[in-house]
């Protein structure tokens, strides 16, 4: 029996049929092995000839949060994109599996793609960028335009030396085949970004970095807040998609 709403949402995901199924999938990718990365849902219409926009959100979704929702669809409908991937990794640089399983964010995150025509939900064995843009290379027609959608911790973290063998390789490398778009956090601001990348070290990569603004709702919403809300059985439909209601009965 579920003694809250975060126990609720796991024991509907563990009773989902294609849970065992996402399981065995993160349970092949291998960190070790290339960059590997697998679509388990495809927009349509999907990219099928080079020249097109790819956006790519990649986070842990623990869980997916309006915040997470409302900058994508922000972010798609200024930047015009072709099409959205929402990539789930099983290597995250910084950040370790708690609160919901892999294949339980996974389950979540697709249910709320599958009710937007232009996006699609994949799985990354890797974690840094540089291995997500080399899998997605393998994929996507030559010539597709890669544009990340992050938040400004994680450009923080983008330009952090202790992620690099070789720092000014290795971003050269990555931003041959990518651009970033971020979106304000907290109190940092889009101003906050423009300084950010005005420092002597990085400004020469200023010009592959362009910005969203979200509402300040949105910029202050995190996940960690959700699942405090779901433990103690609080109020959530505010904080998560509609996706997610219908999977606790509450939509």
């Amino acid at each position: 029996m579920a003694n809250s709403l975060l126990d609720l949402l796991i024991q509907k995901c563990e009773n989902h049929p294609d849970y065992g199924r996402y399981t065995e999938l993160f349970n092949r990718l291998d960190p070790s092995a290339p960059p590997q990365i697998e679509l388990v849902h495809r927009a349509a219409p999907r990219i099928l000839k080079g020249g097109k926009k790819l956006g790519i959100f990649s986070g842990s979704f623990n869980p997916l949060t309006v915040a997470h929702t409302r900058m994508v669809e922000d972010t798609v409908a200024k930047y015009q994109l072709d099409e959205l991937l929402l990539l789930l990794a099983k290597a995250n640089v910084d950040k370790a599996v708690f609160g919901l399983s892999l294949a339980a964010r996974l389950l979540t995150v697709k249910k709320y793609a599958e009710s937007r025509q232009a996006f699609s939900v994949g799985v990354s064995s890797h974690g840094r960028y540089i291995d997500k843009v080399a899998a997605l290379k393998s994929i996507f027609p030559s010539d597709t335009e890669f544009h990340f959608i992050v938040g400004y911790d994680t450009l923080i973290r983008i330009f952090d030396a202790k992620y690099y063998t070789d720092f000014h390789a290795e971003l050269q490398e990555l931003f041959v085949s990518a651009c970033f778009i971020v979106a304000n956090r907290g109190e940092a601001d889009i101003k906050t970004i423009a300084s950010f990348m005005a420092q002597p070290e990085i400004r020469q990569y200023t010009s592959y970095i362009s910005s969203i603004l979200l509402p300040d709702v949105y910029a202050y919403m995190s996940s960690t807040q959700v699942r405090e809300l779901l433990a103690r059985g609080e109020a959530i439909k505010h904080l998560v998609p509609p996706s997610i209601l219908a999977m606790l009965d509450l939509y």
